[in-house]
């Protein structure tokens, strides 16, 4: 499935993104929000499983300002610790940035509708949310987003559906700020937290070292229905 070359709006150049289509077109967007591993071998199994859903999946490599076409796994120490500093490297504003240029893409893609929403896992979970607080994405999700509940603050700008899905066993967010989360989210018109039994960070990370096979499935049932109401 081809790339698409993206402008950064800032002018510093342009990003790939890697697209995987659905087989009835026009059909809604949605912009696949990568971990710290970069636009990956599992990363573009799920973005094949989402166009697979009848959804025009467009997935930005956000790290290309560090270094492009970055592809690592979560199976040795030497690939977690890359990730790591990439991530410790990236600037989250300009990925904010970046996302947006990709949403733009997105509506005005030849197969898409014209409706686009985000999706992403762990780092992209994080920015998932960061997107439904500052861009018009018509529904955001966020698989095990970190440091969540430094985001709260903007929750009342919220004008789209977000869908948190979060582990009750998350090494990587600790758990004072996952209730935190939960209890923000209840109630609330646009927002939706659920927590997953048994489950640790990277749950729904297809081929990964934490799958957790009954989570991912209801999770990732809970997000095709929130991507099917606002998108299609």
């Amino acid at each position: 499935m081809p790339n698409i070359s993206i402008q950064a709006t800032d002018g510093s150049g342009a990003f790939d993104a890697f697209v995987a289509e659905p087989p009835h077109k026009p059909a809604g967007a949605v912009v696949l929000i990568q971990e710290i591993f970069g636009v990956n071998d599992s990363l573009k199994q799920t973005a094949r499983w989402v166009a697979d859903l009848g959804f025009l999946t467009i997935v930005p490599d956000l790290f290309w300002r560090l270094k492009p076409g970055i592809s690592l796994t979560d199976k040795t120490e030497q690939e977690f610790n890359q990730a790591l500093a990439y991530m410790n490297q990236f600037d989250q504003a300009k990925g904010i940035e970046d996302l947006k240029a990709t949403l733009v893409a997105a509506r005005n893609h030849p197969a898409g509708n014209g409706r686009a929403g985000t999706m992403g896992y762990c780092l992209g979970g994080r920015l998932a949310m960061m997107m439904a607080i500052h861009s018009d994405a018509d529904v955001n999700i966020s698989y095990y987003g970190v440091g969540l509940d430094g985001l709260l603050g903007g929750l009342d700008q919220l004008r789209a559906p977000l869908v948190l899905h979060i582990a009750d066993k998350d090494g990587f967010f600790p758990a004072e700020g996952r209730a935190k989360v939960v209890e923000a989210a209840e109630g609330h018109p646009y927002a939706s937290a659920y927590v997953y039994a048994d489950a640790d960070h990277a749950f729904a990370r297809v081929n990964g070292v934490h799958w957790q096979g009954l989570g991912a499935a209801i999770a990732n049932g809970r997000s095709a229905e929130a991507l099917a109401k606002a998108l299609m």
